[in-house]
C-alpha cells in the first residue's frame, strides 16, 4: 500500500505515520525533513517548494515499487509540502513499515535520497539578503555508507 501527497498545508506527521501501521510490520519509521534556520552560513527566513505534480507522483510510485523489491517494505506514505515552509516546519515526511527495523530504516533513507535526486520538486531558499534555488547536489550534508546511513553512525546499535 502506497500513499503520496503534495500539499500546501502543514503536514500532520502523526497521521502520516498512522497510515503505514500494519499487523504484518514489526517496524514503523517516520522521517521528517524540516526547514532549518542556517545552511552553509546563510540564514534562511523560509523555503518555498514547487513541483510538477503528475511526474512527481509517477516517480514516487516508481521509487515505492523499487523499495518494495529492495527492502520488502509493507506500506509507505510520502507527503511533501509545497509553497512557503517556515523555519521549523516539516517540508517532507516519509513513513515506512517493514517486518524488521533494519529494512524500515534503510528504506526510509533510500527513499528520501532518491526523492531528492529524481522527483521534480524544486526548493527556493529565501532570506532577507538573497533568494536562490537550491539543487540537491549542493545539499550533501555528510558522506553515506552503502546502507544509506551517515558514516559516523553505528549501524549495529539496536
Amino acid at each position: 500500500m502506497f500513499q503520496f501527497d503534495l500539499t500546501d498545508n502543514p503536514i500532520d506527521t502523526s497521521l502520516v505515520l498512522s497510515t503505514v501501521v500494519s499487523e504484518y510490520a514489526g517496524a514503523n519509521v517516520l522521517f521528517t525533513g524540516t526547514t532549518r534556520q542556517e545552511t552553509n552560513g546563510v540564514i534562511t527566513d523560509w523555503l518555498e517548494y514547487d513541483a510538477y505534480k503528475p511526474l512527481a507522483e509517477r516517480e514516487c510510485i516508481r521509487l515505492y515499487e523499487q523499495a518494495v523489491g529492495k527492502f520488502k517494505i509493507i506500506k509507505c506514505s510520502i507527503v511533501h509540502r509545497l509553497g512557503k515552509v517556515s523555519v521549523g516546519e516539516v517540508s517532507i515526511a516519509v513513513a515506512v513499515s517493514a517486518v524488521h527495523r533494519a529494512e524500515a530504516f534503510a528504506s526510509a533513507s533510500w527513499l528520501l535520497d532518491r526523492i531528492k535526486e529524481n522527483v521534480p520538486v524544486w526548493k527556493r531558499q529565501m532570506s532577507d539578503t538573497d533568494t536562490f534555488w537550491v539543487h540537491p547536489e549542493e545539499e550533501q550534508d555528510s558522506p553515506r555508507d552503502f546502507n544509506g546511513f551517515p558514516q559516523e553512525c553505528d549501524n549495529d546499535t539496536p
